[in-house]
């Protein structure tokens, strides 16, 4: 019997190819789960991903799909079951975030926003529950910023504000089936999309490790550890839940 409590589960990662995508598939793994890294557009490091955790003992595959395009995703679970013929754990994690004031929003910002992080979501979760049996964890990755007022972020704010309160109703929803659904909430987080790529500046990434209670930008790994526990039978009570990994930046 394996001393490993992801051992015999099987994880979908959407957007696991960079960042807190990879490092939520490779603690996964590590835990035991076979592991299905999603990418749209990073192959190079989605395949790296995959080869890590082979090379460590694990299970891995890469499955291209955009999740923001609804014709791509039914491919992507189809994917999953061919590859390991089961799915117990969802993690909802690609995303988009455009550093937007709002005189600068556009209706296909707007657009281009929600496809991903909203509605690409929810049709994961669609077809994730679909597969899933008792059991089942669904960890949508949101963000502490939903419960900030963080000027030039308005739109990709509204985006995870709406999967707050979309888990809930999951949550609701899919409790009698004994699947669970929660949001895992980073704050800053050292990543291509919170960084100087994305048009972040020295002074901002200061003001915000000043405003974290731990004063400190948070790692990649930091917020893999919590998904590793919401995926786990250790949080077999807990759904419908926000759990701020954030390291207090809301203090």
């Amino acid at each position: 019997m394996s001393d490993k409590p992801l051992a015999g589960k099987v994880a979908l990662v959407t957007g696991g190819a960079r960042g807190i995508g990879a490092a939520i598939a490779t603690r996964l793994a590590t835990d035991g789960a076979k592991v299905v890294v999603n990418y749209a557009r990073s192959e190079a490091e989605a395949n790296a991903v995959v080869a890590a955790i082979t090379a460590a003992g694990g299970s891995a595959v890469a499955v291209k799909a955009d999740v923001g395009n609804p014709a791509e995703i039914p491919g992507l679970f189809a994917a999953t079951t061919k590859a390991f013929g089961r799915l117990d754990v969802l993690v909802n994690n690609a995303a988009i975030m455009q550093r937007t004031f709002l005189t600068d929003v556009t209706a296909e910002s707007i657009d281009a926003h929600f496809n991903v992080n909203v509605r690409g979501y929810l049709l994961c979760v669609k077809h994730a529950a679909e597969l899933m049996t008792a059991g089942g964890s669904i960890i949508n990755i949101g963000s502490a910023i939903s419960r900030m007022a963080y000027p030039g972020a308005v739109v990709y704010t509204a985006t995870k504000g709406a999967i707050d309160v979309m888990t809930r109703v999951l949550a609701a929803e899919l409790g009698p089936k004994g699947i669970r659904v929660n949001v895992l909430a980073p704050g800053s987080t050292r990543t291509d999309m919170n960084s100087e790529k994305s048009g972040k500046t020295k002074e901002e990434e200061r003001q915000e490790e000043q405003a974290t209670a731990l004063r400190r930008i948070g790692d990649p790994k930091d917020i893999a550890d919590a998904a590793a526990f919401l995926a786990s039978d250790d949080a077999r009570w807990v759904t419908g839940s926000w759990l701020d990994v954030s390291g207090g930046i809301r203090l």
